[in-house]
Protein backbone atom coordinates (compact mmCIF):
# COMPACT_ATOMS: atom_id res chain seq x y z
CA UNK A 1 0.00 0.00 0.00
CA UNK A 2 1.41 3.40 -1.02
CA UNK A 3 2.26 5.78 1.77
CA UNK A 4 1.02 9.36 1.41
CA UNK A 5 3.14 11.95 3.18
CA UNK A 6 1.32 14.41 5.41
CA UNK A 7 1.57 18.18 4.94
CA UNK A 8 3.87 18.47 7.95
CA UNK A 9 6.18 15.73 6.69
CA UNK A 10 6.35 17.30 3.24
CA UNK A 11 7.13 20.74 4.65
CA UNK A 12 9.83 19.37 6.96
CA UNK A 13 11.41 17.51 4.03
CA UNK A 14 11.83 20.78 2.12
CA UNK A 15 15.32 22.17 2.75
CA UNK A 16 14.41 25.78 1.99
CA UNK A 17 16.28 25.78 -1.31
CA UNK A 18 13.82 26.43 -4.13
CA UNK A 19 16.05 24.67 -6.64
CA UNK A 20 15.61 21.36 -4.75
CA UNK A 21 11.83 21.21 -5.25
CA UNK A 22 10.39 18.32 -7.24
CA UNK A 23 7.66 19.72 -9.46
CA UNK A 24 5.18 17.59 -11.34
CA UNK A 25 5.52 16.74 -15.00
CA UNK A 26 3.50 18.99 -17.27
CA UNK A 27 1.28 16.09 -18.31
CA UNK A 28 0.21 15.75 -14.66
CA UNK A 29 -0.39 19.42 -13.94
CA UNK A 30 -3.29 21.83 -13.72
CA UNK A 31 -2.11 25.24 -14.94
CA UNK A 32 -3.81 28.61 -14.38
CA UNK A 33 -2.97 31.27 -17.00
CA UNK A 34 -4.09 34.89 -16.82
CA UNK A 35 -4.27 37.00 -19.97
CA UNK A 36 -4.93 33.77 -21.86
CA UNK A 37 -7.10 35.16 -24.67
CA UNK A 38 -4.25 36.55 -26.81
CA UNK A 39 -0.51 36.82 -27.30
CA UNK A 40 1.79 34.98 -24.90
CA UNK A 41 -1.08 33.73 -22.74
CA UNK A 42 -2.89 32.18 -25.71
CA UNK A 43 0.28 30.52 -27.01
CA UNK A 44 1.06 29.17 -23.52
CA UNK A 45 -2.45 27.74 -23.07
CA UNK A 46 -2.29 25.92 -26.40
CA UNK A 47 1.23 24.58 -25.80
CA UNK A 48 0.39 23.44 -22.25
CA UNK A 49 -2.68 21.54 -23.49
CA UNK A 50 -0.61 19.87 -26.22
CA UNK A 51 1.79 18.65 -23.54
CA UNK A 52 -1.07 17.09 -21.58
CA UNK A 53 -1.72 19.72 -18.91
CA UNK A 54 -5.19 20.75 -17.81
CA UNK A 55 -5.68 24.45 -18.53
CA UNK A 56 -7.62 27.12 -16.66
CA UNK A 57 -7.74 30.19 -18.91
CA UNK A 58 -8.59 33.61 -17.48
CA UNK A 59 -9.14 36.97 -19.25
CA UNK A 60 -11.69 39.74 -19.70
CA UNK A 61 -12.87 38.63 -23.13
CA UNK A 62 -15.65 36.11 -22.65
CA UNK A 63 -16.11 35.22 -26.32
CA UNK A 64 -12.41 34.64 -26.90
CA UNK A 65 -12.17 32.40 -23.82
CA UNK A 66 -15.09 30.28 -25.00
CA UNK A 67 -13.48 29.85 -28.40
CA UNK A 68 -10.19 28.84 -26.81
CA UNK A 69 -11.68 26.26 -24.49
CA UNK A 70 -13.85 24.84 -27.28
CA UNK A 71 -10.75 24.55 -29.46
CA UNK A 72 -8.79 22.71 -26.77
CA UNK A 73 -11.64 20.35 -25.93
CA UNK A 74 -12.14 19.54 -29.59
CA UNK A 75 -8.54 18.33 -29.64
CA UNK A 76 -9.12 16.05 -26.66
CA UNK A 77 -7.66 18.33 -23.99
CA UNK A 78 -9.18 19.32 -20.66
CA UNK A 79 -9.75 23.04 -20.07
CA UNK A 80 -11.93 25.57 -18.28
CA UNK A 81 -12.30 29.33 -18.57
CA UNK A 82 -13.00 32.20 -16.18
CA UNK A 83 -14.03 35.71 -17.21
CA UNK A 84 -12.13 37.97 -14.81
CA UNK A 85 -10.60 41.42 -14.46
CA UNK A 86 -7.29 40.56 -12.82
CA UNK A 87 -7.00 44.14 -11.54
CA UNK A 88 -9.65 43.18 -8.97
CA UNK A 89 -8.69 40.85 -6.14
CA UNK A 90 -12.15 39.26 -5.90
CA UNK A 91 -11.97 38.27 -9.57
CA UNK A 92 -8.55 36.72 -9.07
CA UNK A 93 -9.79 34.70 -6.11
CA UNK A 94 -12.64 33.47 -8.31
CA UNK A 95 -10.07 32.12 -10.79
CA UNK A 96 -8.53 29.99 -8.02
CA UNK A 97 -11.94 28.79 -6.89
CA UNK A 98 -12.85 27.75 -10.44
CA UNK A 99 -9.64 25.73 -10.84
CA UNK A 100 -10.28 23.92 -7.55
CA UNK A 101 -13.91 23.30 -8.42
CA UNK A 102 -13.17 21.98 -11.93
CA UNK A 103 -9.98 19.98 -11.28
CA UNK A 104 -9.58 19.82 -7.50
CA UNK A 105 -6.37 21.83 -7.42
CA UNK A 106 -3.82 23.73 -9.48
CA UNK A 107 -0.07 23.09 -9.64
CA UNK A 108 1.21 26.15 -11.53
CA UNK A 109 -0.05 29.73 -11.58
CA UNK A 110 1.09 32.01 -14.41
CA UNK A 111 0.65 35.78 -13.95
CA UNK A 112 0.79 36.95 -17.56
CA UNK A 113 -1.84 39.65 -18.09
CA UNK A 114 -0.40 43.03 -19.10
CA UNK A 115 -1.04 46.14 -21.18
CA UNK A 116 1.07 49.17 -22.08
CA UNK A 117 0.95 52.89 -22.83
CA UNK A 118 3.06 54.61 -25.49
CA UNK A 119 3.79 58.26 -24.85
CA UNK A 120 6.16 60.73 -23.25
CA UNK A 121 6.25 60.42 -19.47
CA UNK A 122 4.93 63.96 -18.92
CA UNK A 123 2.04 63.48 -21.35
CA UNK A 124 0.44 60.34 -19.88
CA UNK A 125 -2.44 61.06 -17.49
CA UNK A 126 -2.31 59.91 -13.88
CA UNK A 127 -5.61 58.09 -14.43
CA UNK A 128 -4.10 55.95 -17.19
CA UNK A 129 -1.02 55.27 -15.09
CA UNK A 130 -3.08 54.07 -12.13
CA UNK A 131 -5.20 51.79 -14.28
CA UNK A 132 -2.10 50.28 -15.83
CA UNK A 133 -0.65 49.51 -12.41
CA UNK A 134 -3.89 47.70 -11.55
CA UNK A 135 -3.44 45.36 -14.51
CA UNK A 136 0.32 44.93 -14.62
CA UNK A 137 1.32 45.03 -10.97
CA UNK A 138 -1.61 44.51 -8.63
CA UNK A 139 -2.88 41.55 -10.65
CA UNK A 140 0.47 39.87 -9.96
CA UNK A 141 0.16 40.60 -6.24
CA UNK A 142 -3.37 39.18 -6.13
CA UNK A 143 -2.43 36.12 -8.16
CA UNK A 144 0.69 35.44 -6.09
CA UNK A 145 -1.27 35.59 -2.85
CA UNK A 146 -3.96 33.22 -4.17
CA UNK A 147 -1.37 30.76 -5.45
CA UNK A 148 0.79 30.73 -2.32
CA UNK A 149 -2.27 30.30 -0.11
CA UNK A 150 -3.33 27.25 -2.11
CA UNK A 151 0.14 25.68 -2.13
CA UNK A 152 0.49 26.18 1.62
CA UNK A 153 -2.89 24.53 2.25
CA UNK A 154 -1.97 21.54 0.09
CA UNK A 155 1.54 21.27 1.50
CA UNK A 156 2.97 20.11 -1.82
CA UNK A 157 5.37 21.90 -4.18
CA UNK A 158 3.91 24.31 -6.69
CA UNK A 159 5.17 26.82 -9.25
CA UNK A 160 4.46 30.54 -9.37
CA UNK A 161 5.55 32.15 -12.65
CA UNK A 162 5.45 35.91 -13.15
CA UNK A 163 5.98 37.30 -16.62
CA UNK A 164 8.07 40.43 -16.43
CA UNK A 165 10.03 42.23 -19.13
CA UNK A 166 13.55 43.34 -19.92
CA UNK A 167 12.06 46.83 -19.52
CA UNK A 168 11.71 45.85 -15.86
CA UNK A 169 15.49 45.58 -15.70
CA UNK A 170 16.19 48.70 -17.72
CA UNK A 171 14.03 51.82 -18.22
CA UNK A 172 13.03 52.83 -21.74
CA UNK A 173 11.73 55.89 -23.55
CA UNK A 174 8.05 56.16 -24.62
CA UNK A 175 6.96 53.38 -22.21
CA UNK A 176 7.83 54.89 -18.85
CA UNK A 177 4.69 53.65 -17.08
CA UNK A 178 5.00 50.13 -18.47
CA UNK A 179 8.64 50.01 -17.41
CA UNK A 180 7.70 51.22 -13.92
CA UNK A 181 5.06 48.51 -13.49
CA UNK A 182 7.56 45.85 -14.52
CA UNK A 183 10.20 47.21 -12.14
CA UNK A 184 7.62 46.87 -9.38
CA UNK A 185 6.71 43.35 -10.52
CA UNK A 186 10.36 42.29 -10.49
CA UNK A 187 10.90 43.68 -7.00
CA UNK A 188 7.77 41.95 -5.70
CA UNK A 189 8.82 38.62 -7.22
CA UNK A 190 12.34 38.67 -5.79
CA UNK A 191 11.17 39.70 -2.33
CA UNK A 192 8.44 37.06 -2.24
CA UNK A 193 10.83 34.34 -3.37
CA UNK A 194 13.24 35.03 -0.53
CA UNK A 195 10.52 35.13 2.11
CA UNK A 196 9.02 31.84 0.95
CA UNK A 197 12.42 30.14 0.98
CA UNK A 198 13.17 31.47 4.45
CA UNK A 199 9.82 30.14 5.72
CA UNK A 200 10.39 26.82 3.87
CA UNK A 201 7.16 27.11 1.94
CA UNK A 202 7.55 24.84 -1.10
CA UNK A 203 6.90 27.25 -3.96
CA UNK A 204 9.20 27.67 -6.96
CA UNK A 205 9.03 31.36 -7.93
CA UNK A 206 10.26 32.16 -11.44
CA UNK A 207 10.59 35.50 -13.19
CA UNK A 208 10.36 35.49 -16.99
CA UNK A 209 12.29 38.23 -18.84
CA UNK A 210 10.98 38.41 -22.42
CA UNK A 211 12.60 40.58 -25.05
CA UNK A 212 10.51 41.96 -27.90
CA UNK A 213 7.72 39.54 -28.75
CA UNK A 214 5.43 39.49 -31.79
CA UNK A 215 2.02 39.80 -30.08
CA UNK A 216 -0.96 42.24 -30.30
CA UNK A 217 0.78 44.12 -27.47
CA UNK A 218 1.03 47.30 -29.58
CA UNK A 219 -2.52 47.08 -30.93
CA UNK A 220 -3.89 46.80 -27.37
CA UNK A 221 -1.82 49.76 -26.13
CA UNK A 222 -2.95 53.30 -25.37
CA UNK A 223 -1.12 55.53 -27.83
CA UNK A 224 -0.28 59.17 -27.21
CA UNK A 225 1.91 59.15 -30.33
CA UNK A 226 1.28 60.35 -33.88
CA UNK A 227 2.67 57.13 -35.38
CA UNK A 228 1.44 53.62 -34.69
CA UNK A 229 3.37 51.79 -31.95
CA UNK A 230 5.22 48.78 -33.32
CA UNK A 231 8.29 46.64 -32.74
CA UNK A 232 10.80 47.37 -35.50
CA UNK A 233 13.70 44.92 -35.75
CA UNK A 234 14.20 41.44 -34.37
CA UNK A 235 11.22 40.01 -32.47
CA UNK A 236 10.46 36.58 -31.04
CA UNK A 237 7.31 34.59 -31.63
CA UNK A 238 5.14 34.11 -28.52
CA UNK A 239 5.87 30.39 -28.57
CA UNK A 240 9.45 31.19 -27.47
CA UNK A 241 8.10 32.74 -24.25
CA UNK A 242 5.56 29.94 -23.79
CA UNK A 243 8.41 27.44 -24.01
CA UNK A 244 10.26 29.23 -21.19
CA UNK A 245 7.11 29.43 -19.03
CA UNK A 246 6.28 25.75 -19.34
CA UNK A 247 9.86 24.70 -18.71
CA UNK A 248 9.81 26.68 -15.44
CA UNK A 249 6.48 25.04 -14.54
CA UNK A 250 8.21 21.66 -14.29
CA UNK A 251 11.77 22.74 -13.39
CA UNK A 252 12.54 25.26 -10.62
CA UNK A 253 14.28 28.25 -12.19
CA UNK A 254 14.95 31.64 -10.66
CA UNK A 255 15.00 33.55 -13.96
CA UNK A 256 14.33 32.75 -17.60
CA UNK A 257 15.58 35.25 -20.21
CA UNK A 258 13.87 35.02 -23.57
CA UNK A 259 16.05 36.34 -26.35
CA UNK A 260 19.47 37.91 -26.66
CA UNK A 261 17.97 41.39 -26.31
CA UNK A 262 16.76 40.71 -22.80
CA UNK A 263 20.05 39.48 -21.39
CA UNK A 264 22.18 41.93 -23.38
CA UNK A 265 20.33 45.09 -22.36
CA UNK A 266 20.15 43.91 -18.76
CA UNK A 267 23.92 43.43 -18.59
CA UNK A 268 24.70 46.56 -20.58
CA UNK A 269 22.47 48.64 -18.32
CA UNK A 270 24.33 47.34 -15.26
CA UNK A 271 27.86 47.59 -16.62
CA UNK A 272 27.56 50.80 -18.66
CA UNK A 273 24.41 52.64 -17.58
CA UNK A 274 25.30 55.99 -19.11
CA UNK A 275 26.24 54.43 -22.43
CA UNK A 276 22.93 52.53 -22.36
CA UNK A 277 21.07 55.79 -21.78
CA UNK A 278 22.55 57.35 -24.88
CA UNK A 279 22.14 54.18 -26.93
CA UNK A 280 18.43 53.97 -26.12
CA UNK A 281 17.92 57.65 -26.74
CA UNK A 282 19.33 57.23 -30.22
CA UNK A 283 17.55 53.98 -31.17
CA UNK A 284 14.38 53.38 -29.19
CA UNK A 285 12.35 56.25 -30.60
CA UNK A 286 12.58 55.02 -34.19
CA UNK A 287 12.35 51.30 -33.36
CA UNK A 288 9.07 51.54 -31.42
CA UNK A 289 6.86 53.07 -34.11
CA UNK A 290 5.80 52.13 -37.61
CA UNK A 291 5.60 54.55 -40.53
CA UNK A 292 1.83 54.89 -40.42
CA UNK A 293 -0.67 56.96 -38.39
CA UNK A 294 -1.44 55.78 -34.89
CA UNK A 295 -4.74 54.16 -34.02
CA UNK A 296 -7.20 56.35 -32.04
CA UNK A 297 -6.26 56.83 -28.43
CA UNK A 298 -9.57 55.38 -27.22
CA UNK A 299 -9.01 52.16 -29.17
CA UNK A 300 -7.11 50.21 -26.52
CA UNK A 301 -7.35 47.36 -24.02
CA UNK A 302 -6.53 49.39 -20.93
CA UNK A 303 -10.10 49.72 -19.69
CA UNK A 304 -11.82 46.93 -21.61
CA UNK A 305 -11.01 43.63 -23.26
CA UNK A 306 -8.95 43.78 -26.45
CA UNK A 307 -9.26 41.69 -29.55
CA UNK A 308 -8.97 38.02 -28.64
CA UNK A 309 -7.72 34.78 -30.19
CA UNK A 310 -4.71 36.49 -31.79
CA UNK A 311 -1.20 35.35 -30.96
CA UNK A 312 0.67 37.62 -33.37
CA UNK A 313 0.78 41.37 -33.90
CA UNK A 314 1.58 43.72 -36.78
CA UNK A 315 5.24 44.16 -35.93
CA UNK A 316 7.94 44.85 -38.51
CA UNK A 317 11.14 42.86 -38.72
CA UNK A 318 12.77 39.48 -38.35
CA UNK A 319 10.55 37.07 -36.39
CA UNK A 320 12.48 34.31 -34.66
CA UNK A 321 10.79 31.01 -33.80
CA UNK A 322 12.91 30.11 -30.80
CA UNK A 323 15.25 31.67 -28.32
CA UNK A 324 18.69 30.07 -28.26
CA UNK A 325 19.18 31.49 -24.78
CA UNK A 326 16.11 29.58 -23.55
CA UNK A 327 17.36 26.37 -25.16
CA UNK A 328 20.73 26.70 -23.46
CA UNK A 329 19.04 27.42 -20.12
CA UNK A 330 16.98 24.27 -20.51
CA UNK A 331 20.13 22.26 -21.20
CA UNK A 332 22.84 23.43 -18.76
CA UNK A 333 25.23 20.62 -19.73
CA UNK A 334 24.99 21.70 -23.36
CA UNK A 335 25.63 25.28 -22.27
CA UNK A 336 28.83 24.24 -20.49
CA UNK A 337 29.89 22.19 -23.51
CA UNK A 338 29.34 25.14 -25.85
CA UNK A 339 31.27 27.43 -23.52
CA UNK A 340 34.08 24.87 -23.28
CA UNK A 341 34.31 24.50 -27.05
CA UNK A 342 34.45 28.28 -27.41
CA UNK A 343 37.27 28.61 -24.87
CA UNK A 344 39.19 25.72 -26.45
CA UNK A 345 38.83 27.22 -29.92
CA UNK A 346 40.09 30.58 -28.66
CA UNK A 347 43.11 29.04 -26.97
CA UNK A 348 43.93 26.97 -30.05
CA UNK A 349 43.68 30.03 -32.27
CA UNK A 350 46.07 31.92 -30.03
CA UNK A 351 48.55 29.04 -29.81
CA UNK A 352 48.57 28.56 -33.59
CA UNK A 353 49.17 32.20 -34.32
CA UNK A 354 52.26 32.42 -36.60
CA UNK A 355 54.85 35.19 -36.16
CA UNK A 356 55.29 37.58 -39.04
CA UNK A 357 58.20 39.62 -40.32
CA UNK A 358 56.11 42.73 -39.84
CA UNK A 359 56.64 42.49 -36.09
CA UNK A 360 60.25 41.27 -36.36
CA UNK A 361 59.41 37.78 -35.13
CA UNK A 362 62.09 35.12 -34.95
CA UNK A 363 61.26 32.25 -37.37
CA UNK A 364 62.73 29.89 -34.76
CA UNK A 365 60.85 30.95 -31.62
CA UNK A 366 62.76 28.75 -29.16
CA UNK A 367 66.30 29.46 -30.46
CA UNK A 368 68.05 32.58 -29.18
CA UNK A 369 69.31 34.92 -31.86
CA UNK A 370 73.04 35.62 -32.04
CA UNK A 371 73.34 39.14 -30.71
CA UNK A 372 76.66 38.86 -28.97
CA UNK A 373 75.07 38.22 -25.57
CA UNK A 374 76.19 35.19 -23.60
CA UNK A 375 72.92 33.29 -23.76
CA UNK A 376 74.67 30.10 -22.66
CA UNK A 377 74.95 31.38 -19.12
CA UNK A 378 71.24 30.75 -18.58
CA UNK A 379 70.31 28.15 -21.21
CA UNK A 380 67.22 26.89 -19.40
CA UNK A 381 65.74 30.35 -19.15
CA UNK A 382 66.13 31.05 -22.86
CA UNK A 383 64.91 27.63 -23.85
CA UNK A 384 61.82 27.61 -21.64
CA UNK A 385 60.67 31.16 -22.05
CA UNK A 386 61.72 31.74 -25.64
CA UNK A 387 63.08 35.12 -24.65
CA UNK A 388 64.82 36.82 -27.58
CA UNK A 389 67.58 39.16 -26.37
CA UNK A 390 68.02 42.24 -28.44
CA UNK A 391 71.43 43.70 -29.36
CA UNK A 392 72.41 46.50 -27.01
CA UNK A 393 72.68 49.85 -28.69
CA UNK A 394 75.32 52.15 -27.15
CA UNK A 395 73.75 55.38 -26.07
CA UNK A 396 74.77 58.43 -28.11
CA UNK A 397 73.86 60.84 -25.33
CA UNK A 398 76.66 63.39 -24.73
CA UNK A 399 76.43 65.31 -21.46
CA UNK A 400 77.00 69.01 -21.68
CA UNK A 401 80.46 70.21 -20.65
CA UNK A 402 80.32 72.19 -17.45
CA UNK A 403 81.18 75.81 -17.95
CA UNK A 404 82.48 77.68 -14.90
CA UNK A 405 80.39 80.58 -13.89
CA UNK A 406 81.67 83.96 -15.04
CA UNK A 407 79.69 85.73 -12.41
CA UNK A 408 81.78 88.35 -10.58
CA UNK A 409 80.40 89.23 -7.17
CA UNK A 410 80.41 92.88 -6.22
CA UNK A 411 83.18 94.10 -3.94
CA UNK A 412 81.77 94.68 -0.47
CA UNK A 413 82.48 97.76 1.53
CA UNK A 414 85.41 97.32 3.92
CA UNK A 415 84.54 96.57 7.49
CA UNK A 416 85.30 99.61 9.63
CA UNK A 417 87.62 99.22 12.61
CA UNK A 418 88.26 95.49 12.37
CA UNK A 419 89.39 93.77 15.51
CA UNK A 420 93.12 93.08 15.67
CA UNK A 421 92.54 89.32 15.88
CA UNK A 422 89.82 89.25 13.18
CA UNK A 423 90.32 86.31 10.90
CA UNK A 424 90.81 86.82 7.22
CA UNK A 425 87.50 86.48 5.37
CA UNK A 426 86.48 86.43 1.76
CA UNK A 427 83.26 87.36 0.12
CA UNK A 428 81.53 84.76 -1.99
CA UNK A 429 78.23 84.85 -3.79
CA UNK A 430 75.22 82.81 -2.73
CA UNK A 431 75.26 81.26 -6.17
CA UNK A 432 78.79 80.01 -5.59
CA UNK A 433 77.89 78.59 -2.18
CA UNK A 434 74.85 76.77 -3.53
CA UNK A 435 76.51 75.55 -6.70
CA UNK A 436 76.62 71.71 -6.83
CA UNK A 437 80.22 71.60 -8.09
CA UNK A 438 81.69 73.25 -4.99
CA UNK A 439 83.89 71.03 -2.91
CA UNK A 440 82.15 72.12 0.25
CA UNK A 441 78.45 72.16 1.02
CA UNK A 442 76.79 74.90 3.03
CA UNK A 443 73.02 74.78 3.53
CA UNK A 444 71.66 78.31 3.30
CA UNK A 445 68.07 77.31 2.57
CA UNK A 446 67.04 77.87 6.15
CA UNK A 447 68.48 81.37 6.43
CA UNK A 448 67.19 84.73 5.37
CA UNK A 449 70.25 86.43 3.89
CA UNK A 450 70.53 88.82 0.99
CA UNK A 451 71.15 86.99 -2.30
CA UNK A 452 74.07 89.23 -3.14
CA UNK A 453 76.73 88.37 -0.55
CA UNK A 454 77.79 86.09 2.24
CA UNK A 455 81.03 85.99 4.23
CA UNK A 456 82.93 82.76 4.83
CA UNK A 457 86.13 82.03 6.67
CA UNK A 458 88.74 81.36 4.00
CA UNK A 459 90.92 79.33 6.40
CA UNK A 460 88.19 76.74 7.06
CA UNK A 461 86.09 76.20 3.96
CA UNK A 462 84.50 73.06 5.45
CA UNK A 463 83.43 73.65 9.03
CA UNK A 464 81.59 71.54 11.59
CA UNK A 465 77.89 72.22 11.55
CA UNK A 466 77.83 73.18 15.22
CA UNK A 467 80.34 75.98 14.61
CA UNK A 468 78.05 77.81 12.21
CA UNK A 469 76.52 80.97 13.37
CA UNK A 470 73.97 82.49 11.05
CA UNK A 471 71.82 85.55 11.30
CA UNK A 472 68.21 84.65 10.56
CA UNK A 473 66.82 88.14 10.53
CA UNK A 474 66.78 89.80 7.14
CA UNK A 475 69.76 92.27 7.26
CA UNK A 476 69.85 95.84 6.37
CA UNK A 477 71.53 95.91 3.00
CA UNK A 478 72.69 99.48 3.48
CA UNK A 479 74.72 98.52 6.57
CA UNK A 480 78.01 96.84 5.60
CA UNK A 481 78.36 95.44 9.10
CA UNK A 482 75.01 93.66 8.85
CA UNK A 483 76.06 90.64 6.84
CA UNK A 484 75.84 86.89 7.42
CA UNK A 485 79.17 85.58 8.63
CA UNK A 486 79.94 81.86 8.64
CA UNK A 487 83.06 80.96 10.58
Amino acid sequence: MATIATKTQQTEAYSGNMMDLNLKKLSEQVIVITGASSGIGLATARMAAEKGAKVVAAARGTEALRQLVDELKSQGHQAAWVEADVGKEEDVNRIAETAIREFGRFDTWVNNAAVTIFGEAMDVTIEDMRQMFETNFWSVVYGSRAAVKHFKQRGVPGALINVGSYFGNRGVVLQSTYSSTKFALHGWTESLRMELEKAKIPVAVTLIHPGRVDTPYNEHAVSYLEKQPSHVGMVYKPEAVADAILYAAAHPKRDMYVGFQSKFFTLMGQLAPRFTDKFMESTMYRTQTADRPSQPKDDNALYQAGSGMKERGSNIGWKRNRSIYVQLTKRPILSLAVAGVGVAALMMARSNKQPTEEFGANPYPYKPVDTGMDTNRYPDTFRETGYQPQAYQTSTYQPETYQPSTYQPPTPSPVSNPAPDQEESVIISRAAVDHPHNEFAIDLTDTLVPPETAVIDANSAIMPEESMDTRRDRPDLSDPNDRMVIR
